[in-house]
């Protein structure tokens, strides 16, 4: 199953207080950006994303799920509706995030 773009819309527009958030499509799911860095993504109308310390300290039950078949568990973000909870954790997850991979050509 896809994923609406009515979800996507609505991430974003909770996630609109920080700056250089952006997406990309990516059969059928987005991957969401901050900065530059993937920090995870809208699976099946799902908002999911990497599983840091800082991520798993402020979520602590979290359900873990995958975002496809043979993907790395991710966590799942079940509060989407406290822009100010959104911030914090994508801003307290982008130290702990790998550096965006270079190009080859």
């Amino acid at each position: 199953m896809a994923s609406s773009k009515e979800y996507l819309d609505f991430i974003l527009e909770q996630l609109s207080g920080l700056d250089d958030i952006s997406c990309r499509a990516m059969m059928g799911e987005y991957i969401i950006y901050y900065r530059g860095k993937v920090i995870g993504g809208i699976y099946d109308d799902r908002f999911l994303v990497k599983p840091t310390k800082s991520s798993m300290a402020m979520m602590p039950d979290a359900d873990r799920e995958l975002p496809y078949a043979g993907a790395k568990e991710m966590l799942l973000v079940d509060n989407v509706d406290s822009r100010e909870f959104l911030t914090e954790l994508l801003t307290a997850m982008f130290d702990e995030l790998p550096a965006p991979k270079s190009k080859k050509r």
